[in-house]
């Protein structure tokens, strides 16, 4: 499967330059603050209208984790003109799509309509952006919902696992609880703390509003003063967030369930989106676990030795530090074997160079699906908020190949040394713990 990935990559290769050559966004300040990407691409008639607002879940008061995802999830849920009725039949009518999601550093809303309709689409998101009332029975309702989603990952292992491990590598840190919160943050929150979070933090100097698809840099600019300019700006918080210690000792949580197969967690504190060898550990983690069939992890724990039927590693990167982490599920006796195969894995490629064919397929790779990321106007609005929320420059869409490209086998030893820690780690164990006996 990952030879007919690589040749598809191999075969988008070069279109890459030609396609992040098309990307050239213009970037405007309203006077209120707001920033506006626009990206004009006339060959459908569709328009993604997307807004980041630079406030999520890292920015949730400890006790009361998940505040800013249920504010997300209840401004569509009625505004001081519409019910969640109405704005639901009126996106529908048009065959468009409405939507909000909170993350870690940034929560999102966006509407997607057909160019005919996009003085609804724009009426619509500047509704629920500037608007919402948060009706008491919907912020119950809402929140009952949630409620219910959390108690059902109870009994999802990988969603214990992931919450354990968070709380063992971000500890006193923002990032440690889930974005919907906790079953006990949740019902700390009240509906005037939504109200709160909202007037704090949902402000036009707070937001990057991307608009991508069959419009012109006119259009939008008319737009966004009709629907946007009465929208006055605020004091914006400052943000003061503890840098996280990173783990100066194994630490180990073996939680108990009657399975047959323990699912395991390994790993640490990452890299931030913005840290400068950021590429070079999108190789290196590559060819450790992220590159499917072809990487080391699977080599060597699925196809090798057999104790597993899917093994990834990933590096969550954030506006702060994330995680990087190990995941794989497998039978009970084989825990201790495919722990120990894990760090080993993490230790070889510390110490030894990967080799040429490694380098080549893992780049070739990375810069030939890097169009597939941007192949639709959502996803092009997405990244380019984000691009720029980051501070990464529109020259990314041009440089991204070439940053991969550059990045040598002394490149990815040194940042396998720098950012893998086979010593020191959190380790998370879901599972049959008596009958594993794990010697961690």
């Amino acid at each position: 499967m990952y030879r007919w990935l690589l040749c598809i990559g191999l075969l988008l290769s070069p279109t890459t330059t030609a396609l992040a050559a098309d990307i050239s966004p213009t970037r405007l300040t309203a006077p209120n603050g707001m920033t506006v990407l626009v990206l004009e691409q006339h060959f459908l008639p569709i328009v993604e209208i997307h807004a980041l607002v630079k406030a999520g879940s890292a920015q949730d008061p400890p006790d009361k984790a998940g505040l800013a995802n249920l504010v997300t999830s209840l401004l569509d849920e009625g505004t001081t003109t519409r019910t969640s009725k109405q704005l639901a039949e009126q996106i529908d009518f048009v065959g468009g799509s409405l939507g909000a999601h909170a993350g870690e550093d940034f929560s999102t809303a966006s509407v997607r309509v057909l160019q005919k309709d996009l003085d609804l689409g724009f009426t619509l998101l500047a509704d629920i952006l500037q608007h919402p009332v948060f009706p008491k029975h919907e912020f119950e309702r809402v929140r009952s919902q949630i409620l219910g989603e959390l108690s059902s990952d109870n009994d999802d292992p990988g969603q214990v696992a992931m919450k354990a491990f968070n709380q063992l590598v971000f500890q006193n840190h923002p990032y440690r609880w889930p974005v919907n919160g906790t079953e006990e943050t949740l019902r700390k929150i009240t509906l005037a703390d939504v109200q709160n979070f909202y007037g704090k933090e949902y402000l036009p100097n707070q937001i990057i509003l991307t608009i991508v698809g069959d419009v012109t840099i006119e259009q939008a600019t008319t737009l966004v003063q009709t629907h946007f300019g009465s929208w006055k700006k605020g004091s914006v918080l400052s943000r003061s967030v503890k840098k996280q210690a990173a783990i100066d000792k194994k630490v180990v949580q073996l939680i108990e369930k009657d399975l047959t197969q323990s699912t395991i967690m390994v790993g640490h504190l990452g890299v931030s989106r913005t840290n400068p060898d950021f590429y070079a550990v999108t190789v290196m983690n590559h060819i450790l676990g992220a590159g499917g069939f072809s990487s080391r992890l699977m080599d060597s724990i699925r196809d090798k030795q057999g104790l597993a039927y899917g093994i990834m590693s990933h590096y969550d990167a954030r506006a702060m530090p994330g995680s990087f982490w190990v995941n794989l599920q497998t039978r009970t006796e084989t825990t201790n074997q495919a722990i120990n195969g894990v760090l080993a894995e993490m230790k070889a490629i510390r110490e030894t160079p990967v080799t040429d064919q490694e380098l080549a397929e893992a780049k070739s790779f990375l810069m030939g699906s890097f169009p597939l990321r941007l192949d639709s106007t959502a996803k092009l609005a997405q990244v380019l908020a984000q691009v720029e929320f980051f501070g990464l420059g529109f020259d990314y869409f041009t440089q991204y190949p070439k940053w991969i490209e550059r990045v040598t086998k002394e490149d990815v030893q040194r940042v396998a040394r720098q950012y893998l820690n086979p010593q020191q780690y959190a380790l998370v164990v879901v599972g049959n713990i008596a009958k594993a006996k794990i010697r961690h």
